[in-house]
């Protein structure tokens, strides 16, 4: 006997009731999306490999350790999308899209990275992002922040916190180079095997470092802040008045730098405690570079990136579903000439009502097929049999308040407008 087949470690299924939660978020999402002007994008589920150790960076965790990575048939290499900004940069370039002026996107869908996988985290996960290019001031980043903001406290994650901070430019990021060489330097025989490799050459990734070992070390590293430029301090300071102005509390927290290489200046993450200890929701920033390192223009960029897995998760630590309510009506047909009778007449209904209309073809008794309106929550049950052929009506129950009324039975448009009446 062939042994079981069953999904891919580190992955899930998502099927009725659970893939409804999905629709409502992704509906949330697209309406959210849209009152801030932003366009969806879709992107393959593949890339050249060469786009992502050229945008997220050769010493990030992703290009060194989780990407899925493969040769096609023509020799090439071949990625599956581990994150998604770096391929909405490659599909603007190659649409000519910044010719048209700064340009607003956001997309939904999966990622794939190799780890070991735990709650709320797996190799094919699935991401909502926003990229807005264009804008070098801080209003972009403003204007990002505001709109995940609105999305987590509209879930109403009431102990969601906003950390910023600032990592700097080209022009000030060298000073913090020698200064973090400076710290980590000394202790460079204490820090765990992946620190020391990345000493040299990013020591910012020190910062970013999960391994117990670098932990002291990182928490002692001098801040960004003290070496900031003008320019930088002054977008810092622009960004924090912004936010107060809109009553968007804030933390500035020195620790967080994001794990890719292509941010710069802002970089922020939403926390909370939902799942009962401190967690990102979200995070993101500024990559003003980044399309100018994979061949495009000089325009700078913003954005953020939420897993969409833990955020449902949250949301329901925080406000278990209730019940959903009944809606929509199940056809019930007993025996084959009340069958035939029915066909035509749920084939109106699913033309006439905006609720779902159930049909089982099977044989079943009355108790049965009323346990099955059930399991599909629906609010009216539509009986056709033997004695209600006969009578010329059909019985329509209403599942929710157990009360019974007859609708006439007649051609199929006509059944259909008395229960679209009856219903209302």
């Amino acid at each position: 006997m062939p042994s079981k087949l069953g999904a891919p470690r580190g992955t899930q299924d998502f099927f009725p009731p659970q893939s409804a939660r999905w629709i409502a978020l992704e509906s949330t999402i697209h309406a959210l999306a849209g009152r801030f002007g932003y366009g969806e994008i879709r992107t393959p589920l593949f890339e050249s490999t060469d786009l992502f150790v050229r945008g997220v960076g050769d010493t990030t965790d992703i290009v060194e350790k989780e990407m899925y990575t493969f040769t096609d048939r023509g020799d090439r290499s071949l990625t599956l999308r581990p994150e998604f900004t770096a391929p909405v940069v490659r599909a603007a370039l190659e649409h000519n899209l910044f010719a048209q002026g700064p340009v607003r996107l956001y997309y939904l869908g999966p990622i794939f990275r190799y780890e070991r996988p735990q709650k709320g985290r797996y190799r094919q996960s699935h991401q909502f992002g926003i990229e807005c290019f264009g804008f070098a001031g801080p209003e972009a980043d403003f204007e990002v922040i505001s709109l995940a903001w609105n999305l987590i406290t509209g879930y109403g994650i009431a102990d969601a916190k906003l950390n910023l901070n600032s990592i700097g430019d080209d022009e000030c990021r060298p000073r913090y180079r020698e200064a973090l060489l400076a710290h980590f330097g000394p202790h460079a025989a204490s820090l765990s095997e992946d620190s020391r490799r990345r000493l040299d050459r990013n020591p910012l990734r020190l910062l970013d470092s999960k391994d117990p070992a670098d932990a002291p070390f990182a928490e002692t590293a001098p801040t960004f802040e003290s070496v900031l430029c003008a320019a930088c301090r002054e977008h810092f300071e622009a960004l924090k008045a912004y936010l107060s102005l809109a009553g968007i509390p804030f933390t500035v927290n020195s620790r967080i730098v994001r794990g890719l290489d292509y941010y710069n200046r802002t970089v922020f993450e939403i926390t909370s405690e939902a799942l009962g200890a401190q967690s990102t929701v979200l995070g993101g920033g500024r990559y003003d570079g980044l399309v100018r390192s994979l061949g495009g223009p000089d325009t700078p960029g913003v954005g953020f990136a939420m897993g969409m897995e833990r955020f449902l998760m949250m949301i329901e630590a925080l406000a278990p579903q209730a019940e959903p309510p009944r809606r929509g009506v199940q056809a019930i047909a007993l025996g084959a000439q009340a069958r035939a009778a029915l066909v035509p007449v749920i084939a109106e209904l699913r033309r006439a009502l905006d609720v779902p209309t159930f049909a089982d073809y099977q044989d079943r008794k009355l108790l049965a097929h009323l346990k099955l309106a059930d399991r599909n929550g629906a609010r009216y049950a539509l009986i056709a049999g033997s004695e209600e052929l006969a009578a010329g009506r059909l019985v329509l129950r209403d599942l929710q308040d157990r009360t019974d009324r007859h609708v006439p039975l007649g051609s199929g448009k006509d059944v259909a407008a008395a229960v679209v009446e009856a219903t209302r």
